[in-house]
């Protein structure tokens, strides 16, 4: 919460803004207790900032909250594992029978976890750049300004970004080509095949672990490589199932006792998984609508 009063018009203009600066910051962190953290930031920036000098205060407001975020995003590629307090996005596990027509419904439902799963394979510009623009309509010149660069290369970040979006949104993205992906990984983890992991893997692969402390990231190719094999044996060893989470292909995995083990998700994208979701907190699991073991 801030420290802003209702007779405080500066405080006042800040509140107009912090619903629209919290899904700024949303977007670009995929994290609600940081993006609470940006926009009390941006508040202290502005407390401090002689608020007769601001001529545009949503637009100054916004180039804070995207300059503190980029800082973030920064920090966190300086540390390939980093633990957030943060809570996963719900998901919808739903059986998966094979490709089927209904795919492309279950896709258009998952479009929110999609988008926030192919930003986490963004650089941090990129990711800055498409937020800011086609999610907010900023204008490009005030994006290179964030960033330090011409609009142009703002414009060319933007469009780069937007291909990679586009290639998860595809309504191929549960389809037959990126289920022998996720079936091939799955194989390669079980048969502890490192190598063939990697083949599967982009090399700046997200892997996020929803466990009873919080949720864990993991980045890089190799470092997801290395832990998956044990991770996917243990389910191996109880009843799993092919599945779709939020229409993304997935993998359910349920102790002999009957009760989850854990639920997987996987984005690819050309071929090779960008992100995996990965829940295996007890109480996320008996709070998800799982299908029946297979």
């Amino acid at each position: 919460m801030s420290d802003t009063s209702p007779a405080d018009p500066v405080g006042e203009a800040f509140e107009a803004q912090r619903d629209r600066l919290r899904a700024v910051a949303y977007r670009m962190l995929g994290s609600h207790a940081d993006a609470e953290d940006v926009v009390q930031e941006a508040w202290l920036r502005l407390a401090r900032q002689d608020a007769a000098t601001i001529h545009n205060l949503a637009g100054w407001l916004t180039t804070v909250v995207g300059r503190i975020s980029l800082d973030v995003l920064r920090s966190r590629q300086t540390r390939p594992e980093a633990s957030y307090d943060d809570q996963l996005p719900e998901l919808v596990v739903t059986a998966d029978d094979g490709p089927a027509p209904e795919d492309d419904v279950a896709l258009a439902d998952s479009v929110g976890l999609a988008l926030l799963v192919v930003l986490d394979s963004l650089g941090p510009s990129e990711r800055l750049a498409f937020v800011l623009h086609d999610l907010f309509g900023v204008p490009f010149d005030e994006i290179g300004q964030i960033l330090g660069r011409s609009a142009d290369a703002a414009k060319m970040l933007a469009s780069r970004a937007r291909r990679k979006v586009r290639e998860t949104e595809r309504p191929t993205a549960a389809g037959r080509e990126q289920r022998e992906v996720v079936q091939a990984f799955l194989a390669a983890a079980r048969r502890g095949d490192f190598e063939g992991l990697l083949r599967v893997l982009d090399p700046e692969v997200r892997l996020t672990v929803d466990t009873p402390d919080g949720a864990v990231v993991i980045l890089g190719a190799t470092k997801v490589a290395e832990g998956a094999s044990a991770r996917v044996a243990a389910g191996a060893a109880a009843r799993g199932r092919a599945v779709l989470v939020n229409g993304l292909p997935g993998f359910v995995a349920w102790r002999e006792d009957g009760t989850p083990l854990s639920v997987m998700a996987f984005t690819v994208v050309d071929g090779r998984i960008v992100a995996i979701t990965t829940v295996i907190a007890p109480a996320r699991l008996a709070s998800m609508n799982l299908p029946d073991p297979g």
